[in-house]
């Protein structure tokens, strides 16, 4: 039973530590006391602002040392951290900052100069000259581990995202897990967004154990990057995304040589993904997993170690001791072994539900008929079957909802965003495999009359959605095709064409023809043209960092990833080679 907070954890460790490096990046390291002492400042300083127990505190911050001392000041004053993803749409984080009430907004100086979500007050978090002349000493509020940690919003079925909150109790039942034990994770590279989930194993399991969390740059990380953080700071523990995982493995698989441990899932690992690894690294171990954010991250966790054998799909383990897994059908019966059902989790780390949203919250929160009164079971969403050695083996999903680059995203969503825009009658988004582990969405629209202006429509889906949400393809048709009980047909839509988006023109030189070919390799396209978008054809950032990588394997340039955002068409990229730039 966990009886404290993730502040009086830290406290007691940054007392066992103080002189023990907490988190570092390329420009800035502290130790445990003095990240405690800056935090410390930062709590005082929201406190003098009317910070209170149970409030929500935004973070928009890129991934920087200076954002984990305001995550954990916000928890310092008791309140709740509601982290705001920086490269989503400024509409999408108004509306989060509109639904949490215009609570106190912290921002680095690079945010600010982009552009802020309008709310409550802003205090621009920078190298601790934002709280100086506040004491040092620990605020003293009370929390209780059944307080909300923070609130992340995930998206939603009804046009907007929903917000999730988890509790100080989730996630320290998670760090308390024994498969962070034996010194796997002393170091553990800081990758992901702080407004995505897999953060609070980045934040918390490291710093709560007395280990050092290392910050990546901010920004798209590139193999390049990774290997030199891998190499010069010593990581022993890592996850990457089933998408990124594949695309290094592919790329430079050797990078992980002396990473003890690297996690990875999100979506389906593919299990040749896994064998180049291990036979690259075969010290390092590849740890399956498997979780959502509304049961304060991981669920499952599978080792797998060298020698591997690449045989159909990677099982996502067992269930973490905290946790218990019941696969049922229709009724909330078990299936039997090996037989596919959907699958439930119980556990004192579920999350406390959807704020503000009782309704979706009764609809995943369901009440537990394997054990007492009161206790619940989430509903994933996920079909799954039990293995012979009792992993678990993830087959699908049982509802709309997709994953997309580790994303587990609500097609209601973007068919609500994508039906604001005039002009349409009908709007359907369905996911399409190119190859194992890489699912792109396609929109199907129906125009009211005449056709449909589709690049306005991706204009306005572009404003409206994060990346991975806008669709890659958008396809006009007559009438939406139907089954005879008036559900989508969705094996009756046309294929939609993932190829060039603006008029082909061909290459004129050596170098743009063997760009050209790079970016319909990575891309998945036959033909690419010189005027085509990198981006408008799909090419999101896992794309974008196999495209550096093979640009650089076969003309031998070393491009930062920053220069492909900044010129995405071939035309762009050449004359940048040509120049030197």
């Amino acid at each position: 039973m966990v009886s404290s907070s993730i502040q009086e954890r830290f406290a007691a460790q940054a007392g066992r530590t103080p002189d023990a490096t907490a988190v570092s990046s390329d420009d800035a390291r502290l130790t445990y006391r003095e990240l405690d002492e800056r935090a410390n400042r930062l709590a005082h300083r929201l406190l003098e602002l009317g910070t209170r127990p149970e409030a929500p505190v935004a973070v928009l911050m890129e991934r920087s040392v200076d954002m984990v001392v305001a995550i954990l000041a916000v928890l310092k004053t008791g309140a709740f951290y509601l982290p705001l993803h920086s490269a989503h749409p400024l509409e999408r984080m108004q509306w989060i900052m509109d639904d949490a009430g215009g609570p106190l907004l912290l921002a680095d100086e690079v945010m600010r100069a982009r552009g802020l979500p309008l709310g409550g007050q802003v205090v621009v978090v920078e190298g601790g000259r934002e709280s100086q002349a506040s004491s040092a000493s620990d605020p003293g509020v009370a929390s209780h581990p059944d307080q909300l940690a923070y609130v992340m919003y995930t998206s939603g079925s009804t046009g907007h995202p929903k917000g999730v909150g988890v509790t100080q109790r989730g996630v320290l039942g998670l760090v308390s897990d024994p498969c962070w034990d034996g010194g796997r994770h002393d170091r553990v590279l800081m990758v992901a967004p702080h407004a995505f989930s897999v953060s609070t194993y980045e934040l918390w399991v490291p710093l709560l154990r007395g280990g050092q969390i290392v910050v990546a740059p901010p920004g798209v990380l590139d193999v390049g990057t990774l290997q030199r953080l891998v190499v010069d700071e010593g990581i022993t523990g890592l996850h990457l995304t089933a998408g990124l995982f594949r695309v290094v493995a592919e790329e430079a698989p050797k990078c992980f040589t002396g990473v003890r441990e690297v996690l990875t899932g999100g979506d389906v690992i593919a299990p040749a993904a896994v064998r180049r690894v291990l036979e690259a690294c075969p010290d390092t171990v590849v740890r399956a997993m498997y979780g959502a954010t509304e049961t304060a991250l991981f669920v499952t966790n599978g080792p797998m170690t060298a020698p591997y054998l690449a045989e159909g799909s990677v099982p996502v383990g067992r269930p973490f001791d905290d946790l218990r897994l019941h696969v049922l059908d229709e009724n909330l019966t078990p299936v039997p072994q090996g037989t596919v059902g959907e699958l439930y989790v119980a556990g004192e780390r579920l999350a406390r539900g959807y704020v503000g949203r009782p309704d979706l919250t009764a609809e995943s929160f369901v009440a537990n008929p394997f054990a007492g009164s009161g206790e619940r079971m989430y509903r994933t969403g996920d079909l799954v079957r039990l293995t012979p050695r009792g992993w678990v083996d993830f087959v699908g999903r049982a509802n709309d909802q997709v994953k997309i680059r580790g994303f587990r995203v609500e097609v209601g969503e973007i068919e609500a965003v994508l039906a604001e825009h005039p002009g349409l009658a009908h709007v359907a988004v369905v996911a399409r495999e190119v190859e194992p582990g890489d699912k792109r969405l396609a929109a199907y629209v129906v125009p009211e009359s005449g056709d449909a202006d589709v690049a306005a429509l991706r204009e306005h889906a572009t404003r409206s959605l994060p990346d991975y949400m806008v669709p890659a393809a958008f396809v006009v048709v007559a009438a939406l095709p139907l089954t005879p009980n008036g559900k989508l047909d969705r094996g009756a839509l046309p294929p939609p064409d993932f190829e060039s988006l603006s008029a082909y023109r061909a290459p004129r030189d050596a170098t743009e023809e063997t760009l050209c070919a790079l970016f319909a390799e990575v891309l998945g396209v036959a033909r690419v043209g010189i005027d085509d978008s990198f981006f408008d054809l799909d090419g999101q950032s896992l794309l974008a960092m196999r495209l550096i990588s093979r640009i650089q394997a076969v003309l031998g340039e070393d491009l930062p990833i920053s220069a492909l955002f900044d010129a995405p068409t071939v035309a762009g990229l050449a004359e940048r080679l040509g120049s030197g730039a």
